[in-house]
Formats: C-alpha cells, structure tokens, sequence
C-alpha cells in the first residue's frame, strides 16, 4: 500500500513551509507522525508530492530519515503539467489544487493508496482505518470501492481563525452521500458556524458534524475519471476564475460518486486533529505531541 502525501502547498496564513517546521525536542515534523503511523499499519511505500524546488529541503530533513524504513518517491506538481491542449492562463501563478496534484503521482501510484495533508496530524486510528479498508479493495475496472476518514467537526477547529473543512453528509449505512465544501468556518462557544455564499450570514453547524480533512483511501481505478474532471475544469470553471481557481478532490471524488463510477465508506475517528492552519497553533501541536509521546504512544525520537 501507498501513502500519497500532498505537501506542495507554503501554507500562506501560516508563513512559511510548515510541513518541515519541527514539532517535538527531537525535531520531528508533523509528517513524520503520519508516516509513522502509515508504517506501523502496513504502508510500504511514500510519496511527496512536493513543488520541484523543495526537493533538496525534503531529502535533506524527512527524506534522509525515513527512507531507511519505507520506500520514497518525489513527485513534482507543476503549474504547466495540463493535458494536451491546455496551456496555463496568463498571470497564473498559482497551483491547480488538490486533485491536480494527485493527478501528477500517477504514473508512480500502482497499487492501493492513501492520500493525506501534509501539515494535518490523523492519529493512529485513522491510518489503522485506511490500510484495513485498502487491503481488502480491489481493482474492478466497474464500480470503485473508496473510503475516507471522517473527523468530528469539533476536534478539527483552532481558536486562531477560520478554517476550511469539506461538509460530509453520510447514510445509515456509512456511505457518503455528499460534500460540501465550507472554505470559512469558526469555532464558537457551543458550535461552530460557517460564512454563507452571501459573505454576510453565518450558519451554525454542530460540532458533531463529520468533515472531510483530505483524508481518502483509492483503488487505481480512481485515475482515469480523474483526468476526465480535470479536463472539464480546464474547460468550463477555470476561464471563470482563470488566476485562483482550483481543481479540488473531495469535489472530483463526489462527482464520481455522484455518476455511479464508485462508493464512498465512511469511517469515523474520534481522534482529534492536530495542525498549524495559522503560526499560533504550534504551541498547541507541540503541547499536544509532547503529552502523546509522554504517554508512551509515541517514541521521543520516532525514527531512532
């Protein structure tokens, strides 16, 4: 099994490359956890995919760690990897999103995979969650059978501002039936509340609610519509927002859902998220590491 970990983006409201902003004494990152956690529940194989000219930087700190344990692969997201056709628009600056950077992994992604944030800490739980759904799904060519963690929208907000979190809607059967994205919510007292299309009202949403925080588990079949929806976004939402658009994919996952090409399992954690949306959340990460490896659940010094 694969781990794919996106960690392209510099994180803007942060200020800088916090994949590679160390979190404990022994200057371990966040993604060291997640891989950590991948390893001990069966994943064999990472992939970063990372921008081109942070590839010294990776190799350097978590790369030169890690690849004694699993097997690593770089995989570079680059704003002019488009389709045949399609050339990027004039001022763009900016990456195509989350479901464009999965789409540059796939000539290296060959068997089940997982993907996940680079900055956001799981916990054990969620990696245990993804590899026994993985080890059991196959490769159809019919109908996919992919799953996602679901977090409790109360363990994944910080007091330090506004986050985004992909809105889930979920059957009795723990089948997703929906996601939609909320790019400005809150934490208050009792809730949390969201800003609406308007930019006026904000809506309360319960802290029961289950959110999406990038965390998915695929079978390869998920590739190829993939190309399909990039290509129709390059074609039909992209010339509406030709600098900042982006191709995001919890969006791209749901419309596949939604033509019938595969379901989606939910899983459930009761772990807490742990990341630094904003440069006064390390504090918290660090005191909630420190009392996790206090516990004993993880070792002071993961990779020694």
């Amino acid at each position: 099994m694969t781990l794919v970990i996106l960690a392209a983006g510099m994180g803007s409201r942060y200020g800088g490359l916090k994949q590679l902003d160390p979190m404990t004494e022994k200057g371990n990152f966040i993604i060291d956890f997640s891989v950590f956690d991948a390893l001990r529940a069966g994943f064999d194989h990472v992939v970063f995919i990372i921008k081109e000219e942070n590839l010294d930087l990776f190799r350097q700190t978590i790369g030169n760690r890690i690849e004694k344990h699993i097997k690593v692969t770089y995989v570079f997201q680059k704003i002019t990897d488009l389709p045949d056709g399609f050339s990027v628009p004039e001022g763009r600056v900016k990456p195509f999103g989350t479901g464009h950077a999965l789409l540059c992994a796939k000539g290296v992604v060959k068997d089940n995979f997982a993907v996940i944030n680079a900055d956001d800490f799981y916990g054990r739980d969620t990696f245990l969650q993804l590899a026994k759904h993985l080890k059991g799904a196959k490769t159809t060519g019919g109908v996919a059978h992919h799953c996602m963690v679901g977090f409790r929208l109360g363990n994944t907000l910080t007091e330090n501002g506004s986050v985004s979190r992909g809105h889930c809607t979920v059957d009795a059967d723990g089948m997703l039936t929906g996601v939609t994205e909320r790019t400005k919510i809150e934490k208050r007292e009792n809730n949390a509340e969201y800003l609406a299309d308007n930019g006026v009202d904000w809506i309360p949403l319960s802290f029961d609610t289950i959110v999406s925080m990038n965390c998915w588990g695929f079978t390869p079949d998920l590739f190829a519509p993939l190309e399909v929806s990039f290509k129709k976004f390059l074609e039909e939402d992209l010339p509406k927002n030709p600098l900042k658009g982006e191709f995001y994919l919890p969006f791209a996952v749901d419309e596949q859902r939604r033509e019938g090409l595969c379901d989606v399992r939910v899983y459930p954690t009761s772990s807490v998220w742990q990341g630094v949306t904003y440069a006064e959340d390390k504090d918290r990460v660090k005191a909630s590491l420190k009392q996790m490896i206090d516990n004993g659940e993880y070792p002071k010094s993961l990779w020694d």
